[in-house]
C-alpha cells in the first residue's frame, strides 16, 4: 500500500505524511478508498493515483496548473485550478502531431509558464507544474517565477520525469554548472546545442545534413523539447542548489515509477 512505501522520505517525515494522507482520505469520504489503494510506481493508474494522493494532502485554495495538456492533476474539492499554457488547444494540435487525437485541457490563460507575466506577485495558493521543469530553458528562473506568484506558505507541486525511463535515456544528465550558467548568462548561448542533442539522441537522426535541417526547423517553430534532463539522484543534487536562488522548502521528494514527485513550500 502507498502509506507503507514512503522509503524516499526520512522516518519522521514519512510518518507525518502518512498521517496527513490518512486524514485527507478520511475527509474526502468516498475518495478514501482511492487514496488508500495507491502506491508509488506500478501501473499508470497507480502512478496517477499516487500523484492525486499527494495533491490531496497539500493543495488547498486557488492556484494554477501550467501545461496540463492531457494529464491535468486531479485535485481535492478544496482546490480551484486555473489552467495556463503557452498555446491554445488548436495551436498545440497544430504544432505537436502526437496530440491531434488526444483530449487536451483548454487553457484559461495563455501565458509563458517560465515567466507568468499575467499573474501578480503572491497571488496563488499553489502552482502545479507536472512534466514542465525539463521543458524550461532556464529552470532556475522558472522556479523564481513560481516563488514570485506563490503566497507565503504556498505550495509548488511538481512531477519531473526520470530520463533513464524515457526517450531521453541516451542523453547525458544536465550538469548543475550548465543550469546555473543558463540562468546567470541567459539560455540563448546553449539553445542550439540543446536542440542538436535532441535531434541526434532523441530523434536518432544520424545524417549530418538532415540533422542540421531538423535542428533548424525545431528552433524556428520553438518546439518544446526537454532542454534539461535528470535522473532521480541528479535531480536531488540539483535541488540542493535551490536555496542559493529561491526560498522554497522541500517537503516531499518521492520516486513514482519513471518520475519523481516534488512538493515545496514558499517560505516568507
Amino acid at each position: 500500500m502507498f502509506l507503507h512505501r514512503l522509503a524516499a522520505l526520512p522516518g519522521r517525515a514519512a510518518r507525518s505524511l502518512a498521517r496527513r494522507i490518512r486524514s485527507a482520505g478520511a475527509q474526502a469520504g468516498t475518495r478514501a478508498a482511492t487514496l488508500a489503494g495507491c502506491c508509488p510506481g506500478g501501473t499508470l493508474d497507480t502512478m496517477y493515483r499516487t500523484r492525486e494522493a499527494i495533491g490531496a494532502v497539500y493543495l488547498r485554495g486557488a492556484g494554477i496548473e501550467v501545461g496540463a495538456l492531457h494529464q491535468p492533476l486531479r485535485v481535492p474539492p478544496e482546490a480551484v485550478v486555473t489552467y495556463v499554457d503557452r498555446m491554445s488547444v488548436a495551436d498545440l494540435r497544430s504544432q505537436y502531431g502526437d496530440l491531434v487525437n488526444v483530449p487536451l485541457v483548454e487553457a484559461d490563460v495563455i501565458d509563458d509558464g517560465e515567466t507568468l507575466v499575467t499573474f501578480a506577485d503572491t497571488s496563488q495558493d499553489f502552482v502545479i507544474a507536472n512534466h514542465f521543469l525539463e521543458h524550461c530553458e532556464d529552470p532556475i528562473g522558472a522556479l523564481q517565477t513560481f516563488f514570485r506568484v506563490l503566497k507565503p506558505g504556498g505550495v509548488l507541486y511538481m512531477v519531473v520525469p526520470d530520463k533513464r525511463f524515457s526517450f531521453d535515456v541516451d542523453r547525458p544528465c544536465t550538469a548543475i554548472e550548465h543550469i546555473i550558467r543558463d540562468h546567470v548568462e541567459g539560455p540563448a548561448s546553449s539553445r542550439r546545442a540543446h536542440f542538436d542533442e535532441w535531434t541526434r539522441l532523441v530523434n536518432k537522426c544520424t545524417d549530418e545534413a538532415l540533422a542540421e535541417e531538423q535542428t533548424r526547423h525545431l528552433m524556428n517553430i520553438n518546439f518544446s523539447i526537454h532542454f534539461h534532463v535528470w535522473g532521480a539522484s541528479e535531480l536531488l543534487e540539483f535541488i540542493t542548489t535551490w536555496p542559493r536562488f529561491v526560498q522554497l522548502q522541500l517537503e516531499v521528494f518521492m520516486r513514482n515509477g519513471p518520475e519523481t514527485i516534488l512538493v515545496l513550500r514558499r517560505t516568507p
